[in-house]
């Protein structure tokens, strides 16, 4: 049978963490692995409590730091489709069996969930601010005409891989901070993989985790510049 293993990149998740793994469906997934890096509150405890395997980074590694030392161990113990879903219970994470059909069914080797395949009704009725949503349909906009994995949405934060996929793709060479994303999403379109994804109800509210606009200006930025060295071929040449 095939393996299922869900990661969540966790940092300061106490509030929402226990909410994430309730919405899991337990039978359908063999392994479920959280990933803190360095948090300041009580998330490992919580997943401890919970009974969710735990890895802590040495220091704070960062949003991609943490993600690579989570798809190295879910590789390492045999996952034949891996599922990232962030643990602040911004995404519905019943939905994953429907993200890991596709891929078990070798259709294609990447599902996401999106928040605007919907007619964007998704993401105004989880309450997803106005300049968020702009900014989102921007930057899925220059990826997708530079990508081409035919998606509504590049910038979800739940996501479910093939492990040919990520035992293809260098993704330890990418950045540790949260343009990661995008740099697997750059590594996939050029190493040749096909892309799916099924729409997914979200929710913004106080607990969430959000990062501040300063740091959205920059991840914009540097989510352009993966693009602009895409069409270059000046990393993304697999």
């Amino acid at each position: 049978m095939p393996k299922i293993i869900v990661i969540m990149p966790a940092y300061n998740a106490e509030k929402t963490l226990e909410k994430t793994f309730r919405d899991i469906p337990k039978d359908k997934v063999d392994e479920i692995i959280l990933g803190d890096d360095c948090s300041k509150d009580h998330t490992v405890e919580i997943a401890q409590r919970l009974g969710i395997r735990v890895l802590k980074t040495p220091h704070n590694l960062g949003y991609g730091g943490n993600q690579k030392m989570l798809y190295r161990e879910a590789l390492a113990r045999g996952a034949d489709v891996i599922v990232m879903v962030h643990p602040d219970w911004q995404y519905d994470a019943t939905k994953i069996p429907e993200m890991c059909a596709p891929i078990l069914a070798g259709k294609v080797d990447l599902m996401m969930g999106s928040r605007i395949l919907d007619g964007k009704r998704e993401a105004y009725a989880g309450g997803m601010p106005f300049y968020k949503l702009i900014s989102n349909r921007f930057l899925t906009f220059v990826e997708e005409i530079t990508f081409h994995l035919h998606l509504s949405e590049y910038h979800t934060g739940f996501r479910a891989f093939s492990r040919r996929l990520l035992e293809t793709i260098p993704f330890e060479d990418n950045s540790n901070d949260f343009v990661f994303d995008t740099e697997v999403l750059a590594e996939t379109a050029a190493a040749g993989f096909t892309a799916g994804e099924i729409a997914v109800a979200c929710r913004y509210f106080a607990e969430a985790s959000e990062i501040n606009f300063i740091r959205s200006s920059v991840y914009g930025l540097q989510t352009l510049l993966v693009c602009l060295k895409y069409i270059l071929r000046l990393k993304y040449n697999l």
